[in-house]
């Protein structure tokens, strides 16, 4: 995508940019986003982007304080979106409820755990940094955003570029107000179909977020998220509908959506992984040059192309991985003594330092393609809980493990495997966010080594913060099969279906009960799409294969949305035959803040009140709903196409 308002802006040296106001300011914005996107995460397994919202709050605030820069802002929004970021343990913690390990969030353990994690993803992606922003073309569709929002609010934005983001905005969160607040408007639609017995199954969403990301994210990622989508519902569902039994004679839709979910996803999963590590290997070379180059620029006068020193990041990582070793002998303390704890803690922070930086490239990687909204981190951690489950088992017959884990069914084993998945899973969600605001970064002139301090900073503000939203939560609802008090309503039970599916696969490992099958045809699709995608390349196309691997593993809702965006961007300035403009950006980023920032007001009445239904208005039977929805979102993006055209 070529796009002037894009192009990096050069370091501004003289602005104010690393400030105490802005270090606190950020901290407060974290509590905010930090407990929405827990509470969001263990409802309905998303959770909402906090660096746009953040971005928009600071220049708020920060205006009216006066004498706020780009750089502060942008300091800002790392900070808390870092921190808002790191909310996604929710992923994994609530497991260690789950499986009847923790009867609480014990707040120490909790904190450092999910701290060291945390920052080792911070310092896993600096040496990423040149290779997969620098040097890359990777679209980062949020990072762009922020950076378009911060130069808009900024003295040097232009009111025609203004005028879009809000126009955008403001439509965006009009739509997702009703959508989420009044239920006036479906949030998506879907056709189920039979044939025999197979089943097909043709959805859509209608976010507005998404349909911007998609116009960042461009044909190349959008189209392959697409195939992705068609390979799982017009493909797999359909063949396994046919094979499958339906003891509980589910409705069709109903059916098809418990194949996806128990079957499908794995064949997305096997994808991912077999995908991540192609991506690596060819990012490898690059990775290296950006080692070098980061090694050469320590101590040149280039101050703010700089990341932080190699020393620092020896030096932090030492500590983290200490943190983690004291953390991994301490867990197993309780019930096993001797040699045994010590050579478990050590195979434990192997798995984390190597399985983290492996993850952090994935995960950077894909949150480039997609974002990190959309990027499939329960993906990831699905991949990393049956690598981590199966080392531990290949360690067992080496006596490198207590013996007191084999007991019990492996009940205790589990418990560690789910308990080293949290900090990789910590690794990786900042992962998934740090490239995307570093890309931020690149496009307004921040100092790489100043946003690495605030993404280190924003760790440890979310650390904090997490665990007691965490106990509170699940002392107010429980967690569904996990209730804290006898006499709850298990109605009003949080649902929790990460942790709840994480909990399923490591005790499917370990108790020689897991369904590879999926997996291994999922790696087996991955090999063929490799294949395709460098023949694609040799004449000029491409099919990345790890996009098609989110279109398996990612809701229909997500991925053809994203591609919805992607398809109108590109035939519209193909017919207008001239490049996109910055408006046309602007507009895709008003979407996306739009429906951010109205995603947080709602989770924030969802909060207090315990409902996520209270300001409906419409019965949730009702078809008018679901009309409506479709039309508005079909007028949206025939407008947005026009405007397209136009810019």
């Amino acid at each position: 995508m070529t796009d002037t308002a894009l192009s990096p802006t050069a370091p501004a040296a003289s602005q104010r940019e690393m400030t105490l106001r802005g270090f606190i300011l950020g901290a407060l914005i974290t509590i905010v986003f930090t407990a929405s996107n827990v509470y969001l995460g263990l409802k309905i397994g998303l959770t909402v982007a906090s660096s746009i919202p953040a971005a928009v709050i600071s220049m708020s605030v920060l205006r009216a304080m006066g004498g706020s820069t780009i750089l502060e802002n942008n300091m800002v929004q790392t900070q808390a979106s870092a921190a808002g970021t790191l909310s996604c343990v929710f992923v994994s913690l609530p497991c260690m409820i789950m499986i009847g390990y923790w009867q609480h969030f014990p707040y120490l353990e909790t904190t450092l755990l999910t701290l060291a994690g945390g920052m080792t993803g911070v310092l896993f992606t600096v040496p990423l940094r040149r290779a997969m922003v620098t040097n890359s073309d990777l679209p980062y569709p949020e990072g762009v955003a922020a950076a378009e929002i911060l130069k808009a609010g900024s003295e040097s934005g232009s009111p025609e570029s203004l005028r879009a983001l809000l126009t955008g905005g403001l439509l965006s969160a009009s739509v997702t107000f009703a959508t989420g607040g009044l239920r006036l408007l479906a949030d998506s639609a879907a056709v189920t179909a039979t044939w025999g017995g197979a089943i097909f199954r043709a959805s859509t969403g209608f976010s507005l977020a998404l349909l911007g990301a998609g116009y960042l994210v461009g044909i190349a990622g959008g189209l392959a998220m697409l195939i992705g989508t068609l390979i799982a519902w017009d493909v797999a569902v359909p063949i396994l509908s046919v094979q499958l039994p339906n003891p509980a004679h589910l409705s069709a839709a109903g059916f098809a959506t418990q194949i996806w979910t128990q079957k499908v996803r794995f064949l997305g999963a096997g994808t991912i992984a077999i995908a991540a590590i192609w991506t690596l290997a060819m990012l490898a070379r690059p990775v290296a040059a950006g080692i070098r180059d980061m090694m050469r620029a320590h101590g040149s006068a280039d101050d703010d192309g700089r990341d932080l020193t190699p020393r620092t990041l020896l030096l932090l990582t030492g500590l983290c991985l200490a943190i983690l070793f004291v953390l991994f002998l301490s867990f197993q303390s309780p019930f096993a003594h001797g040699g045994a704890i010590v050579s478990a803690a050590l195979a434990a922070v192997a798995i984390c330092a190597l399985f983290g930086f492996l993850v952090a490239a994935a995960c950077g990687y894909m949150a480039g393609i997609v974002g990190s909204s959309s990027s499939p981190l329960s993906g990831i951690a699905i991949i990393a809980i049956v690598l981590v489950a199966s080392f531990m088992l290949l360690l067992e017959p080496l006596g490198a493990l207590p013996a007191e884990m084999s007991a019990n069914g492996h009940h205790l084993a589990i418990a560690f495997a789910l308990y080293i998945l949290s900090a990789i899973v910590a690794s990786s969600a900042i992962s998934n966010d740090n490239l995307q605001d570093l890309k931020t970064g690149q496009l307004v002139g921040a100092s790489p080594w100043r946003q690495q301090v605030a993404l280190l900073v924003g760790c440890v503000s979310g650390a904090i913060v997490i665990p007691p939203v965490l106990e509170l939560l699940y002392q107010a609802y429980g967690f569904v099969g996990a209730m804290p008090h006898a006499g709850m309503n298990p109605d009003h039970a949080l649902p929790a279906p990460q942790p709840a599916l994480l909990t399923t696969i490591a005790q499917g490992i370990f108790q020689h009960q897991l369904d590879w099958t999926m997996i291994l045809i999922g790696v087996a699709l991955g090999i063929v799409l490799i294949a395709a995608d460098l023949l694609l390349r040799r004449v000029g196309g491409a099919m990345p294969p790890l996009a098609v691997g989110i279109g398996l593993y990612l809701p229909p809702a997500v991925s053809v949305t994203l591609a919805i965006g992607a398809i109108i961007g590109w035939a519209c300035t193909r017919q207008a035959r001239q490049s996109e403009g910055g408006v046309s950006t602007m507009l895709a980023s008003g979407f996306i803040v739009g429906e951010s920032l109205t995603g947080v007001l709602l989770a924030g009445i969802a909060g207090a009140t315990g409902r996520d239904d209270t300001l409906a208005i419409l019965p949730e039977a009702s078809i008018v709903p679901s009309i409506l929805g479709t039309l508005v979102f079909i007028t949206i993006c025939l407008w947005f196409g026009y405007k397209i055209r136009r810019a």
